[in-house]
């Protein structure tokens, strides 16, 4: 059933902005079998043609821009542990773990096999899925992520900046992400701020996603530069999940992203099957190029748009 819709209050400037009209909007969300609720997007009144997977630390809401300049229906997922979705209590948030996930939703909130996109762990999310439930994955297209590169730790400034995990007021954490860096302009970072924050009953504002917090308790402990975060390296199954999809694979190089040269072809070389496309941003590249990623998802979808 749809719940709040005031999270969608930026995306009528949004569209304005790139000269769009607003797709109908909502959240939606699925009880999975332990009780846990996988929570998502879903964009247009139609079925959904295409399926979103954002990265580790991200939320579905990284993809609106990319989704107003597609103009087709589209669900994109809180992947568990983000967003709206529940936390796992094992903290295991491997690809194929998060995959089960997907596929139980999908099962519910799609009447046909959908294309798949997925950027970094969101991408080897896609490539779990489409290996182990086939019926549901049309195509897969996978954003700047191969088996083995490390997406979830980041530099060390990332990983300094996720050291507090707790703030006084969103202002606070939207000064902190500034003075390190992150995000564009003051208002593109008060509206990721928005969507990747929450306020606490005692009114203090944290992150909304696990990661956040499991990186804040490796830094609290003594040893923490010998513990590694938990997921946090996309190891070798991937290759495999990739190998044993029967979907047609895409992986798009981020020209100033994780993915290198070297990487891309690798992928080349284990899949001559999949295609390889590149573009010039940086690893999220639905936030950095995301006109040009519309552009791409639209060749895939039925009719080609």
């Amino acid at each position: 059933m749809p719940t709040d819709t005031s999270e969608f209050r930026y995306l009528p400037a949004q569209a304005q902005s790139i000269d769009v009209p607003v797709p109908r909007a909502s959240r939606v969300e699925f009880e999975l079998p332990d009780g846990r609720t996988l929570s998502a997007l879903r964009f247009g009144d139609a079925e959904p043609q295409v399926v979103l997977l954002h990265g580790a630390g991200l939320n579905a809401h990284t993809w609106d821009t990319t989704i107003l300049h597609l103009q087709a229906p589209a669900l994109a997922i809180d992947l568990a542990g983000h967003g709206d979705s529940s936390w796992r209590d094992d903290v295991d948030y491997s690809p194929r773990n998060l995959a089960a996930d997907v596929a139980e939703a999908l099962a519910q909130w799609t009447v046909a096999p959908v294309l798949v996109v997925g950027q970094s762990l969101g991408g080897l999310t896609a490539a779990a899925l489409a290996h182990s439930h086939p019926a549901l994955v049309r195509d897969v297209i996978i954003v700047d992520i191969t088996p083995g590169i490390d997406a979830t730790g980041g530099p060390a400034e990332l990983r300094e900046f996720f050291r507090v995990s707790d703030f006084a007021s969103r202002d606070d954490l939207v000064d902190r992400a500034m003075a390190f860096g992150l995000g564009g302009s003051r208002e593109d970072t008060e509206r990721g701020v928005f969507f990747n924050s929450r306020i606490r009953d005692d009114g203090r504002v944290e992150w909304k996603h696990h990661f956040a917090h499991l990186a804040a308790q490796v830094f609290a402990a003594p040893d923490h530069d010998a513990q590694p975060a938990a997921g946090a390296v996309l190891d070798a199954t991937g290759w495999d999940d990739l190998a044993g999809a029967t979907a047609p694979l895409t992986l798009v190089r981020a020209a100033r992203g994780y993915v290198t040269a070297q990487d891309a072809e690798e992928f080349r070389s284990r899949l001559p099957r999949a295609a390889v496309v590149e573009i010039d941003a940086t690893h999220n590249v639905q936030e950095t190029a995301p006109a040009r990623l519309a552009d791409l998802i639209r060749t895939h979808l039925p009719g080609g748009m």
